[in-house]
């Protein structure tokens, strides 16, 4: 596992292979989930229900929106989420990949290729507690949603935005998963 902590203080973002399919609309739009609660990532942190809802709220009251970005560079928006909310399982993304712009273009074609899958959040912890391994995070300054290659939390997967049947196929496979790293 690494931790990178880049782009100012207290930013995180966090990498970690996993195994996992995609589903993908062809023209681009995207939707998944960007981060389960209740559910430990490779490094044991647990995302806490309501830890994004201030920062959403933030943003929203400012006028501004979380970033889409390729594999957490500043430097490489890809497209934009035009819906990022909580619901009980946790933060749900959908978006559209912007083909006019070259990085966009590659991202899109290797998510159709299958060569990426994952989502990966950008973010500064606000507040947390130690817990076990990891830590509990409460609250969280959301910055940026990432397509990587290796995402931190193996639920944290691009699926249909269309496709129910496949999401909820996926998101079985992420409970799968959760449970089988806590047993």
């Amino acid at each position: 596992m690494d931790i990178h902590r880049t782009g100012g203080p207290g930013y995180e973002t966090k990498f970690c292979h996993f195994k996992g399919g995609i589903g993908l609309q062809g023209n681009g739009e995207i939707a998944g989930y960007a981060s389960l609660f209740g559910a430990a990532d490779q490094s044991g942190d647990v995302v806490q229900k309501g830890a994004y809802l201030g920062s959403l709220e933030r943003l929203k009251a400012g006028g501004g929106k979380v970033k889409m970005l390729w594999q957490h560079d500043p430097a490489q928006p890809i497209g934009v989420w035009e819906t990022v909310f909580e619901d009980s399982k946790g933060l749900c993304v959908k978006g559209r990949i912007l083909t006019e712009v070259q990085a966009g273009r590659e991202a899109l074609a290797l998510l159709k290729a299958g060569a990426i899958d994952g989502l990966s959040i950008g973010y500064r912890t606000l507040r947390s507690e130690k817990s076990g391994g990891g830590r509990l995070l409460h609250e969280i300054e959301l910055w940026e949603v990432s397509l990587v290659t290796f995402p931190m939390l193996s639920g944290a997967r691009v699926a249909p935005s269309e496709d129910e049947t496949a999401l909820a196929a996926s998101l079985a496979e992420t409970f799968r998963q959760a449970r089988d790293l806590l047993a």
